[in-house]
């Protein structure tokens, strides 16, 4: 089997080594690929948004099927491309990406299906959305409708906080074409969970939840990022509560998408907040998210080769189990390198311990230089996956082990996980 991995961040590493153990045999081929990815896959220096040179490369090399991993080239229509020439491919259609690219159209399609999530309102004028203002309360979000790379939301505590941000997105254009419009949007109180869907368009399986760490520094201050780590499983996604957002939520919205014309195929993923009235949607994703794959992949015990598979080859997941996972804790932090995310300085020599039981290493924002050093090329560098017991030993052996990562300038969080610590769990 032949199958082409279109990326080279952290998220494509992880996806790359899991498909990696599910078939050994399988040849696989990144696009383009990073010096992490080389280890288990060819990688092929065509830029994940060069969607002709992608196709020309799967029609030359025969690929079975083609695993699109970043949001970028799924809202320039790469799938629409590629089933138009009769490939297969995993992700969703440009129209169906919509659900990520288009703040304004997930919201729409959420308020019209009654999917649970925060009101709001959209705005591509300052002096309107300004006056919008006081319709909310404080602390507020502002949202850059496009995509922004997961920076492009400001939670203000205050309503001057939120006229500076309404100015920088609308005004200033800090987030570029993505903040042309903006929604302002209510704040929801609760805890956050990431909850992963493989569906075919109607039938959908879901994978273990995580929880994701946005903000840059330790205790969730600071600004927001792509993601400065994450752990799972986590005690507060119950049985019940994944049954809830599954029938509330993912069930819905996949009827949804499909009146609208556009079904969702491959991997949904749902930002939800458990709130006091149950879980609500805070955003979704048209792809795996980054780094809960990291951390989900070392956990993941059946095959997710024989899943994308089907979905990618149009088939369905009716009869298919949901995914089987180790009784085991996982725990990825993120090195991110400095200046990250404002601004991220590149080309510092990385310096790597030995590799440890226990620990994956997944290259993010890497490449080597003109002697073939190791040096950083973005501003998540890497992320380090321990998997152990309980997430006790999981946190500690993660955060040891990206302690004597070492490049100038790193930044990491050494908390990841706190606040299932807080709980006291001991999840096994």
């Amino acid at each position: 089997m032949k199958v082409l991995i279109v990326g080279g961040g952290g998220r494509e590493h992880a996806l790359a080594w899991k498909l990696r153990r599910d078939d050994p045999n399988a040849e696989l081929i990144a696009a383009p690929g990073n010096p992490g990815i080389e280890a288990v896959a060819r990688c092929v220096p065509i830029a994940a948004n060069k969607l002709e040179p992608l196709a020309e490369l799967a029609e030359k090399q025969r690929i079975d099927f083609t695993v699109v991993g970043p949001e970028v080239p799924l809202e320039a229509g790469i799938v629409n491309l590629f089933q138009s020439r009769g490939l297969p491919i995993f992700g969703p259609t440009r129209e169906a990406a919509r659900i990520e690219t288009s703040k304004r159209f997930a919201k729409d399609l959420m308020m019209g299906a009654g999917v649970p999530t925060a009101r709001a309102s959209h705005h591509t004028d300052s002096r309107e959305a300004k006056l919008a203002l006081a319709d909310f309360s404080a602390p507020v979000l502002i949202k850059a409708s496009g995509l922004a790379a997961g920076k492009g939301v400001v939670v203000a505590q205050s309503e001057a906080e939120a006229e500076r941000a309404i100015d920088a997105m609308l005004n200033d254009g800090v987030f570029g074409a993505a903040g042309g419009e903006i929604l302002i949007e209510e704040f929801m109180e609760g805890e956050e969970l990431s909850l992963f869907v493989i569906t075919d368009g109607e039938n959908a399986l879901p994978f273990l939840a995580a929880q994701d760490h946005k903000r840059l520094l330790d205790g969730d201050f600071g600004p927001n990022t792509g993601g400065m780590g994450a752990y799972a499983p986590t005690s507060i996604a119950t049985p019940d509560v994944v049954a809830e957002a599954m029938r509330d939520i993912v069930e819905p919205t996949l009827t949804a998408m499909r009146e609208q014309g556009c079904p969702f195929k491959g991997l949904l993923y749902a930002g939800l907040m458990l709130t006091s009235e149950g879980p609500k949607v805070v955003e979704f994703n048209c792809r795996f998210g980054d780094p809960e794959t990291q951390a989900l992949m070392p956990l993941m015990e059946s095959s997710l080769l024989e899943l994308v598979a089907a979905v990618a080859g149009g088939g369905s997941l009716a009869r298919s189990r949901p995914p089987e996972w180790k009784q085991l804790a996982a725990v990825t932090t993120v090195i991110a390198t400095d200046g990250y995310p404002e601004k991220p300085r590149t080309g510092d020599v990385i310096h790597i311990p030995a590799p440890e039981a226990g620990v994956e290493i997944f290259h993010a924002g890497t490449a080597r230089n003109q002697g073939g050093e190791l040096i950083t090329a973005g501003g998540r560098v890497l992320a380090i996956t321990a998997v152990a017991p309980d997430l006790i030993g999981a946190a500690e052996q993660s955060g040891e082990f990206a302690e004597r990562v070492s490049f100038k300038g790193k930044q990491l969080r050494r908390d990841i996980g706190w606040r299932e610590l807080t709980r006291g769990a001991r999840i096994t």
